[in-house]
């Protein structure tokens, strides 16, 4: 499986294309925006990217841009959601419709421009207190007969409609001279598997709307109700913790406020202010000092003196401010009901915590500071209010903000979920649910099945995680089944009981005829019959070799040349070596042994042994390589009643005199035996023939005497 490498070369490659993308977009945004000009072109990248990738690569380089262009552009933050959304709509209508004809590239950049450009202009009139452009701001004032809004909608979606189209054509005619090998590595390197076909997809697609809770419906629902909540659960926690040090924030200016204004004003000379008022020397210039105090703490929008007593507050200094008139020295105002709490501490003159308060005044909080007398006594407090009215509006703005600022972030964690969920589990598990579907309906077609397994090796799955190895299993699975298959089809002609004579009999019709094969078949029966059963003892072949299989094996091992019968004598027993014409006439007894062993078949009905009869006669010439005759069957394709008698069979040919050689001595043969061990032979089987030499040469010396 060497794909997998492939993907890791196009996954750099992608990686650094869209780098490449961001680059592109920032670098135009940075030159439109130094120029002053109505127009972004910072989407060049996402719409090339969205168009080699898809919707992941989109959605990366256009948050990404954003990102970066908050470096000289701080309001670019905040319309990240809208620069994925335009991700998203391409990605889409590329899938559906594509962009190879001018009116559909027409109807995308008019619907991006619109949709991009209305957003937009909303974010930048609710948020952002309006145009952030000079130009376009400037234009709409000239506009004033019409509602400024609608105008500014419109002016912002014709622009947008200029700069996606523009973009997008740039993009476009770009990707054209990008060689179509390196956009389709690209486009390729986000799968974990071979990349499935479209028409795969929508079955796949198909099959999940078919269930009632798919992987992909399960998956998204999750990622998007956990990315949903963190987005809130986040966005909550920075708006809290934005209001408090705001809050904290305006609560020490107020105190700081209030405490020069005790400082600034004297506390001997409060019952003469009250008095006079105006009139009174220092009274003005005091008056002043408090204005000047005021304007210069962050937030403070009243800041007063006042005297308590009994029946309510009288104020002795009071500062106007643009929307309330100052209250007059020596004017009384009752308690607010914020107040009773704190009246006892007042009327004693000493100095309370900061109040706040909802009611007729707004929602304010107001800090006092006791004023003093040469003796000590508190004749006055000074206060100073700060507004919580006008940092809720902008705690409002703020959240609105945060909420922009973690759209695109959202949206970026959201894709990246789905994409990894979809290339990583849902596409692995559709492609192999696909083909084990048409394994288990490939019943007893051979062809269909190694067509089925060749197909679900070629998915190539590599996730790296339980889903890899549930593929690697099935892979194995499959294959094993269909070998066991085609197995079975090679044993699958039941044969019925037939008579231990038959066999005999044609055993030697066979040995009669051969001049020089004296106690073969003995011999071979016995060589077999040491080998299954060490087969068996050693746990090998434990599905194959039953008590029914050893018993055939052994009952039918003296027919495995009943095909000789067709070989001339003149070729069956000559002394010399055989020509190549010659050769070839005697291995035709392999086929010929088969044909009679089926013919024999074909007469009895049911069960019976003569299969492995058939099989040792057709294939005990086969080889482990697939080198052998008389169909080139390799491996466990072989009968393994044939692979038993090929060792059986060229062991007794080697350690045997025949009218062409001599015998070859035992450890000869026996090392012939072992190098053809994996090549020649079934290693199972010549194992445990080497395991059992003690039985073996029982075997040679009772019909070898010379041994």
């Amino acid at each position: 499986m060497k794909y997998s490498h492939k993907v890791d070369r196009n996954g750099m490659q992608r990686a650094v294309h869209i780098i490449i993308g961001i680059v592109i977009n920032v670098v135009m945004n940075f030159i439109t925006h130094r120029s002053g000009l109505p127009i972004y072109l910072d989407t060049i990248g996402t719409f090339g990217m969205t168009i080699i990738g898809g919707v992941y690569p989109g959605i990366v380089t256009a948050v990404a841009t954003n990102v970066a262009c908050s470096m000289f552009n701080h309001e670019a933050i905040y319309f990240s959601f809208v620069h994925a959304f335009i991700a998203i709509f391409a990605a889409w209508f590329i899938r559906k419709y594509t962009l190879k004809r001018p009116g559909k590239i027409a109807v995308f950049i008019i619907g991006a421009g619109i949709f991009s450009g209305g957003i937009s202009a909303l974010v930048q009139w609710f948020v952002l207190g309006g145009p952030q452009d000079a130009s376009v701001a400037d234009l709409i004032r000239t506009l004033h007969v019409f509602p400024r809004l609608p105008v500014f909608l419109a002016v912002n979606m014709l622009l947008n409609i200029f700069d996606k189209g523009f973009c997008l054509i740039i993009a476009i005619f770009a990707l054209k001279f990008m060689p179509e090998e390196k956009k389709k590595a690209i486009r390729d390197s986000a799968w974990k598997q071979s990349p499935l076909p479209e028409s795969e997809l929508e079955r796949i697609r198909g099959r999940d709307k078919g269930l009632r809770h798919s992987v992909q419906s399960r998956s998204s629902l999750t990622l998007v109700g956990i990315s949903f909540l963190l987005v809130i659960i986040m966005g909550s926690i920075c708006v809290r913790l934005y209001f408090d040090n705001l809050k904290k924030e305006r609560t020490l200016s107020a105190i700081h406020a209030a405490e020069f204004a005790a400082e600034v004003v004297d506390g001997d000379r409060i019952g003469e202010f009250i008095r006079n008022g105006y009139d009174t020397l220092g009274y003005t210039e005091t008056r002043n000092l408090l204005y000047n105090i005021r304007n210069s703490a962050t937030g403070v929008e009243y800041l007063y003196v006042i005297k308590i007593e009994p029946d309510g507050c009288r104020f002795v200094f009071d500062l106007e401010t643009e929307d309330v008139e100052a209250y007059s020295p020596g004017d009384k105002l009752e308690f607010e009901e914020a107040f009773e709490p704190y009246l006892p501490a007042l009327f004693e003159g000493e100095k309370i915590e900061p109040i706040e308060s909802d009611d007729i005044s707004g929602w304010v909080v107001t800090a006092y500071c006791p004023i003093r007398d040469r003796n000590g006594r508190t004749t006055a407090y000074a206060g100073a209010d700060v507004s919580l009215d006008y940092t809720a509006y902008y705690l409002r703005i703020f959240a609105a903000k945060v909420v922009l600022v973690m759209a695109g972030f959202f949206m970026l964690v959201l894709s990246y979920g789905l994409w990894s969920t979809n290339v990583y589990t849902v596409f692995p598990i559709g492609s192999i649910t696909s083909c084990i579907v048409r394994f288990a309906k490939s019943g007893d077609s051979q062809e269909r099945l190694d067509e089925n397994v060749k197909k679900i090796r070629s998915l190539d799955i590599h996730t790296n995680d339980e889903v890899e190895m549930l593929y690697k299993a099935l892979c194995e699975l499959t294959l094993n089944q269909a070998e066991q298959m085609r197995a079975i089809r090679h044993y699958t002609e039941t044969t019925a009981k037939m008579q231990d004579g038959l066999i005999i009999t044609m055993a030697d019709m066979v040995e009669n005829r051969d001049s020089d094969t004296g106690a073969h078949i003995q011999k071979t029966a016995a060589y077999v019959k040491i080998i299954v059963e060490g087969l068996k003892k050693k746990g090998y072949y434990l599905e194959k070799i039953t008590p029914k299989f050893m018993s055939d094996v052994v009952r039918s091992a003296p027919l495995h040349d009943v095909g000789k019968i067709n070989i001339p004598d003149e070729v069956l027993n000559k002394p010399g070596k055989l020509t190549d014409e010659e050769y070839a006439i005697m291995k035709t007894h392999a086929i010929a042994g088969k044909r009679i062993m089926e013919n024999a078949i074909s007469t009895i009905h049911g069960e019976n042994y003569l299969k492995e009869a058939r099989n040792m006669a057709a294939y005990h010439h086969e080889r482990w390589d697939g080198k052998g005759y008389p169909e080139g069957l390799h491996g466990e394709v072989i009968p393994l009643s044939a692979r038993i008698m090929a060792v059986a069979d060229v062991f007794d040919a080697l350690s045997s005199p025949r009218v062409y050689k001599p015998a070859f001595p035992l450890e000869k043969a026996l090392s012939i035996i072992q190098e053809g061990s994996g090549t020649q032979f079934d290693p199972k089987c010549v194992e445990v023939f080497m395991d059992n030499l003690t039985e073996v040469k029982v075997i040679l010396k009772k019909y070898n005497q010379d041994v």
